[in-house]
């Protein structure tokens, strides 16, 4: 995983920047047992991301690590033909990342993570990622706004 993002100073471009970076860290907390702060640390220099990205960054793995299992169960909900443990490293970090958004992030609208993860699948993830992600958060989103209209 490594493509240098664009060094766009503010908005969204620092989001996606920031989305990069944290996809990043995922895939090597869920492949290593590296701390998450020295990845970040790390990738986010090694790959010269802007201090604009980092925040957006942290704030989202921590918060991805501090609710993973919660996420894990989600995916699970959604794609039940696929045990979390043997999805795509990448596939699964970017569910967990975009979940974790469509959760607890509310700044966002909700179309534009799905799109991000896609965009991230299509970049990281294999040829059928893209898809695969569409669809579950898709169906997860299906389902936040059925019990959003019953309140």
């Amino acid at each position: 995983m490594s493509d240098a993002p664009s060094s766009k100073p503010h908005g969204r471009g620092a989001q996606r920047r920031g989305r990069v970076l944290a996809l990043q860290v995922l895939y090597e907390s869920d492949l290593t047992e590296h701390s998450w702060r020295h990845s970040l640390t790390h990738q986010a220099c090694v790959m010269r991301f802007s201090k604009q990205a980092l925040p957006y960054a942290e704030r989202w793995v921590s918060g991805v690590l501090a609710h993973q299992a919660e996420m894990d169960t989600l995916i699970s909900r959604f794609a039940p033909a696929w045990p979390v443990e043997q999805l795509a490293v990448v596939d699964r970090n970017v569910l967990r990342l975009a979940l974790y958004e469509l959760r607890y992030e509310r700044d966002t609208p909700a179309k534009v993570v799905i799109n991000e993860a896609v965009e991230l699948a299509k970049t990281y993830g294999s040829e059928t990622s893209p898809r695969f992600v569409n669809g579950v958060l898709g169906a997860a989103l299906e389902e936040e706004e059925a019990i959003a209209l019953e309140r």
